[in-house]
């Protein structure tokens, strides 16, 4: 949520946005997009799933689309049992299969919580409403997001799992550039696996579209107190577990309250973390 003034700044500014920070419109989705409006700017998402959702979605007929489907790699507990799970610790973590990432957003990953935030982020980028939006385990990381449409359809945006052809994809839409992103080989890769995934082993989804549903400083919330609680889980103060535990204890804490301007944000995003803190 640090970025959510820069962000704003360079909307208002006029700029051309390569939105990278998915946190921003999941505590601010409607301020930020009301603001791209005003100023007449551009929001091209870098996040993969919604550069993948982005480029095969059309946008001139949304009224075609049936669903947008997220995929998740799963992350490296993906097979582990609840009983497995409550003994990780964040060295295995941190571990994710396929992708290079930061602590949090690699920790995010292994709770499925990243998919969650990504989940809320689709919700204000694309014209869909939130039973739309699918969630499905994709272990092999090629197939970034797929588009399902009302004719039987299903159009899907493949690729190595890197982030430089989402990047290539936004700095120079709508125009290809060329990027040194590692080429496929279906051949090698051999098959593509699908599975659901389990939200009682990993509630992050549940969550999430519980705090999109119910609006408000709920999606604020949802994120301040994941932050705090994946912060304590790398400090080894919390089980892995006690990350979804605690951010549904802090939904449950009270009832939303309405987000009007980018100070209600910050007041709501500063007093979630702060009651997280409490509770931890």
């Amino acid at each position: 949520s640090a970025g959510l003034a820069p962000t704003l700044a360079a909307i208002r500014n006029g700029s051309r946005i390569a939105l990278a920070n998915k946190e921003c419109l999941v505590c601010a989705g409607d301020l930020m997009l009301a603001e791209v409006a005003k100023h007449n700017g551009k929001l091209l998402p870098v996040d993969s799933e919604h550069s993948a959702i982005y480029q095969v979605f059309d946008a001139a007929h949304p009224q075609t689309v049936e669903a947008i489907v997220l995929t998740a790699s799963g992350g490296p507990f993906r097979t582990l049992t609840l009983e497995e799970m409550v003994s990780v610790t964040p060295e295995q973590a941190l571990r994710h299969p396929n992708w290079s990432m930061g602590a949090k957003i690699t920790i995010d990953s292994a709770t499925l919580m990243n998919k969650g935030l990504e989940l809320i982020e689709a919700y204000h980028l694309f014209p869909v409403k939130e039973e739309q939006i699918e969630v499905i385990v994709h272990p092999e990381s090629i197939i970034h997001s797929m588009v399902r449409y009302h004719d039987g359809s299903t159009l899907a945006q493949m690729g190595a799992p890197s982030m430089m052809t989402p990047i290539a994809y936004a700095l120079s839409h709508p125009v290809r550039m060329h990027a040194p992103a590692p080429a496929m080989n279906l051949t090698q890769m051999g098959k593509l696996t699908f599975e659901a995934p389990d939200e009682t082993r990993f509630p992050a989804l549940r969550l999430a579209r519980e705090a999109l549903k119910t609006g408000g400083d709920a999606p604020i919330i949802f994120n301040a107190a994941n932050e705090i609680a994946v912060q304590a889980f790398l400090d080894k103060r919390i089980g892995f577990l006690e990350i979804a535990r605690t951010v549904e204890k802090m939904l449950n804490a009270r009832p939303s309250q309405a987000i009007k301007t980018l100070e209600d944000v910050n007041e709501a995003d500063a007093s979630a973390r702060a009651r997280t803190k409490e509770i931890l």
